[in-house]
């Protein structure tokens, strides 16, 4: 099952086209950057913490066998972690296409590592979208990411790949860390 956001989001317009925007990227945006940008930070956001619970029916599953990537949930008090790129308004027409499953466009605040801050927009899947998945077991979700395959890879990749990326950029994150573990150590 897909659910296209495509128009959605380009209904959902908080900027000026003439600007560009700073884009947060915590999932396959800190890594697979198929983009242009004109500049690239480290940055992370407060109060919420990325967790494998959107389902993946276009990019890292198919409708029979969906994979799980991330999405935000709200979690006072939490650190998320990511990379933030400045874009051309323009960019985000393909960026909507590609994160068309469920996400939606919502502002946010950056925090960056100088200590500055600025207004962007991260893509967030909720639970009010048709392809949400939720909290499962570590072991479930772990067992489901490790045999999940879409047009754009297996799933087992875009955890493994996330899980490095977050490491280069000196991140902590539990959720992402123990279902790597759980995928690599029990060879699930």
């Amino acid at each position: 099952m897909t659910v296209d956001t495509t128009q959605l989001n380009r209904e959902r317009v908080f900027f000026d086209h003439s600007e560009t925007v700073w884009l947060f990227g915590y999932g396959s945006l800190i890594w697979k950057t198929e983009f242009a940008y004109h500049e690239r930070r480290p940055a992370h956001i407060k109060d919420w913490a990325r967790r494998f619970w959107q389902g993946s029916h276009d990019h890292r599953g198919t409708p029979e066998a969906p994979g799980r990537v991330v999405t935000l949930v709200e979690s006072p008090g939490s650190t998320c972690h990511g990379m933030a790129y400045r874009i051309d308004a323009e960019t985000l027409g393909p960026l909507d296409v590609r994160e068309k499953n469920g996400y939606l466009r919502e502002r946010v605040i950056l925090h960056f590592a100088e200590g500055d801050h600025a207004e962007g927009l991260i893509y967030l899947a909720t639970k009010e979208n048709a392809t949400f998945l939720g909290d499962a077991p570590l072991d479930v979700m772990a067992r489901q990411i490790a045999t999940a395959q879409g047009p754009s890879g297996s799933n087992r990749d875009y955890l493994l790949k996330l899980a490095s990326a977050l490491q280069d950029l000196g991140a902590e994150d539990a959720h992402v860390r123990s279902l790597a573990a759980r995928v690599c150590d029990r060879g699930i």
